[in-house]
């Protein structure tokens, strides 16, 4: 049975995470899912872009490209469109998936290019200085806001069934055991997979407002989130859902353009 330090490079150790940032769990939860799976480390992909949790990649002994901001799915769906047979993951922060990378994260979503997307969502901008961020919320703190963000969030479920992405879920770093669950079925879906996983960073976010430290941070993660369509979000619609919202069948991308090419050299019409 292989062990979490086959599929970690251990030469990087230390990471370079604050202590407590929940991206760590990230970390941990994504390993055990591919363990559970049994992929080959040989065949799996990870490519990331810029900030706090795209240094994930420098971590695991994968096959890795530590690319552009924003960039990430760019360079994902070209290692896919060539190499289809490889299993991609793609962890991205705030600013990766919905600022700088937005643009990237719909239409890859739209295509439904068979890859999981992470979106380690930590409300922040944590590498460069704890900016906010367009998951960060209206009248949350920043060092970019301290009197109050006036920018609304993003949902990170809604944005993506809206895009048409075929599988969408979100969990939190206090719920390992349904992030495992969920990763592991985001990794093996046929089609463009989002996984929004809620993640605490207690030196900025929790910091700047008030949310205490990493434990407290995820105790409030276990108080503010519940299953979906639990009879606890009827009680209190301000509870934040979590769970698998979208797991449907639709044409993948890669199959799709491969017919495409067989069929014109076939001389088909």
């Amino acid at each position: 049975m292989p062990k979490i330090n086959d599929y970690i490079r251990e030469r990087f150790f230390p990471h370079i995470w604050c202590p407590g940032c929940g991206h760590g769990i990230v970390l941990r939860g994504l390993i055990t899912a591919v363990m559970e799976i049994g992929w080959d480390k040989n065949s799996i992909v990870m490519v990331s872009g810029i900030g706090c949790s795209s240094r994930i990649s420098g971590y695991v002994d994968f096959h890795s490209l530590h690319t552009l901001h924003g960039r990430a799915l760019a360079f994902a769906t070209g290692v896919k469109i060539t190499k289809p047979e490889l299993n991609v993951i793609v962890p991205m922060g705030d600013g990766d998936a919905l600022a700088i990378g937005g643009n990237h994260f719909i239409h890859a979503a739209r295509r439904n290019i068979e890859m999981t997307a992470i979106v380690m969502n930590n409300r922040i901008y944590g590498m460069t200085g704890g900016q906010y961020s367009p998951l960060s919320g209206y009248g949350s703190k920043a060092t970019t806001a301290p009197y109050g963000n006036i920018d609304h969030d993003f949902d990170v479920v809604t944005l993506s069934k809206a895009a048409g992405a075929s599988f969408v879920a979100r969990t939190t770093t206090y719920h390992v055991t349904q992030m495992v669950d969920i990763l592991k079925k985001a990794f093996t879906h046929p089609g463009f997979s989002v996984v929004e996983v809620m993640s605490q960073c207690p030196t900025y976010y929790g910091r700047k407002n008030q949310m205490g430290d990493a434990a407290d941070m995820m105790e409030w993660f276990k108080d503010n989130t519940t299953p979906i369509g639990s009879e606890a979000k009827q009680r209190n619609p301000a509870l934040i859902e979590r769970g698998i919202f979208i797991q449907e069948q639709k044409p993948e991308y890669c199959r799709e353009y491969d017919g495409l090419i067989q069929k014109a050299m076939k001389g088909g019409a």
